[in-house]
């Protein structure tokens, strides 16, 4: 594989400082990707844990130069690479925090790191996502997240965030193990996102269901 410029870096503690040069970084990917329709709930892609990634090649580069382009024409904070039918544990993310900071990145085979009781702050905003399009939903998650992975080299990193980023970080992992955000509602709530995304129309193009 060839050496990406877009390397990500990584603080002395082991977390990826992902907040540099994001603009630049963004548009390398974006530049060398092409956008791909976004698959929506009931795709079977989407209900399944995804395999693990295990080849960090010029493939997996490409996959995530799509996912940045499909990223930006969705017009998306995160993406999932099921959310483009692909059946492999990455994400990337261009999300900005509470405090108005951008952060991009990647991360392949993310896994959610436990919280103790004293750290888990809910926040329960709005959530939304591409998979279920124009539905929205309040949903209660912790407002701070880490999540541990590899980069598209294959190095560990760990990525931390906290607000909005957080709510991403923890909706993208989710993506990747099986879950829409819709899962974790209400029966009630559920069956209202649902009556939203038929009652409204997408703004990029998706996968139909078969």
């Amino acid at each position: 594989m060839s050496q990406q410029e877009t390397d990500q870096q990584v603080e002395n503690d082991g977390f990826v400082v992902d907040t540099e040069d994001c603009e630049e970084r963004e548009q390398a990917y974006r530049a060398r990707g092409t956008s791909r329709p976004i698959t929506v709930v009931g795709n079977p892609v989407l209900h399944k844990e995804c395999k693990d990634v295990t080849e960090f090649d010029d493939k997996l580069a490409a996959l995530i130069d799509d996912m940045f382009a499909s990223q930006r024409t969705a017009e998306g904070v995160g993406l999932a690479a099921n959310q483009i039918g692909v059946d492999l544990k990455v994400f990337v993310y261009d999300c900005m925090d509470d405090e108005g900071v951008r952060h991009v990145g990647v991360v392949c085979n993310p896994v959610l790191e436990e919280l103790p009781a004293d750290r888990r702050v809910l926040d329960e905003s709005n959530e939304g996502c591409l998979s279920v399009p124009t539905a929205y939903a309040e949903l209660a998650r912790p407002d701070y997240a880490e999540v541990s992975g590899q980069d598209a080299e294959g190095n560990p990193i760990r990525v931390r965030g906290t607000g909005y980023f957080a709510r991403c970080l923890q909706h993208e992992t989710d993506h990747l193990y099986g879950y829409l955000y819709i899962d974790r509602l209400s029966k009630r709530d559920r069956k209202d996102a649902l009556k939203q995304m038929a009652e409204g129309t997408p703004r990029y193009e998706v996968v139909p269901n078969a």
